[in-house]
């Protein structure tokens, strides 16, 4: 038999999506399983996957593989689950659920082969640890450069940058339309080139974000903070979960249909006074502080990197 599961959705879900791999796998260990998605570059090399295709190349699918052939889609958004939006478990304990797959606590898993790791790791040396950050996420060119729903406050980022940057190289992860900060490098390139530098990392601030979902699949214990969304839905118990304080305003909810908060960070559901009351920067230095660095470091290099061949595949974090 053949399983098609279907990803829709950025490239954080589809990280998290190979839990659902593992967990489908499980269940049918005999059946080829058959991944949609469109971030394939987060399934290669994953021996829960037999094949995996880009939505933007599926001619001849049904022909190929669908007539005459045995086969069960798993193709639904688990977002629109009623246990989702009730707040009832994380995404991939729902996501399993509600394709009948048994759940036993899978997590993300991402596979580099030493090629990759020798090749991407040449472009990330200096003469200090990495510290690494994404303070930023969402697709390309959005109207609001900051979410307050998911982003770094900006002046928290710098001041927390500052406080590490004479020790470490601090490696920003961001495209050229996200915000800048000061004392970084700032890194773009394509996700198997993340995923190398996510490995070769000291410590790790990050957000609600494809990062976070990366540094769980390759068991990078990280900081992360939250505004918007809850690490008991998205998040990973490995990470040190930050949460954002209570709000100190009623928001405006009138746009709010299945999610309380809009990820883009709407103006008007801004439920503070000001985004100094969002987080404790001293908290977030201490979780920082107290993460543990590995016996040998290793660093990064300045500039921009981009594999020329794949910059077709930047991420759009």
């Amino acid at each position: 038999m053949k399983i098609i599961f279907q990803v829709d959705g950025g490239i954080g879900k589809s990280i998290a999506a190979t839990a659902v791999c593992k967990a489908i796998k499980k269940q049918y260990p005999k059946d080829k399983l058959f991944v949609i998605t469109g971030y394939p570059e987060v399934f290669l090399c994953n021996p829960n996957v037999d094949k995996v295709f880009n939505f933007n190349n599926l001619n001849y699918f049904y022909e190929d593989h669908i007539e005459g052939e045995k086969v069960k889609t798993l193709l639904h958004n688990p977002y629109l689950e009623t246990d989702f939006i009730n707040l009832n478990g994380h995404l991939i304990k729902v996501w399993c659920e509600m394709f009948g797959i048994k759940y036993n606590g899978e997590m993300p898993e991402m596979f580099l082969n030493n090629r990759e790791q020798s090749f991407y790791g040449k472009h990330f040396t200096s003469d200090k640890p990495i510290f690494l950050i994404q303070t930023n996420g969402g697709g390309a060119n959005q109207p609001n450069k900051y979410s307050w729903a998911r982003d770094l406050p900006l002046a928290m980022a710098q001041r927390i940058v500052n406080t590490f940057a004479q020790d470490y190289n601090v490696v920003h992860i961001r495209r050229n339309d996200q915000l800048p900060l000061q004392n970084t490098t700032p890194v773009q390139a394509d996700f198997r080139a993340i995923a190398t530098l996510i490995s070769l990392s000291s410590k790790r601030l990050l957000i609600d974000s494809f990062c976070q979902h990366a540094a769980a699949a390759l068991n990078k214990p990280s900081v992360v903070c939250w505004v918007g969304n809850t690490p008991e839905q998205f998040g990973y118990d490995m990470h040190t979960n930050i949460i954002a304080a209570k709000p100190t305003i009623k928001p405006e909810l009138r746009h709010s249909v299945f999610s309380k908060y809009n990820i883009s960070g709407q103006p008007t559901e801004f439920p503070y006074n000001n985004e100094d009351e969002i987080f404790n920067p001293e908290q977030i230095v201490e979780a920082l502080l107290s993460t543990p660095a590995p016996a040998q470091s290793q660093v990064v290099n300045s500039g921009k990197v981009v594999v020329e061949d794949e910059k077709k595949n930047l991420i759009e974090a």
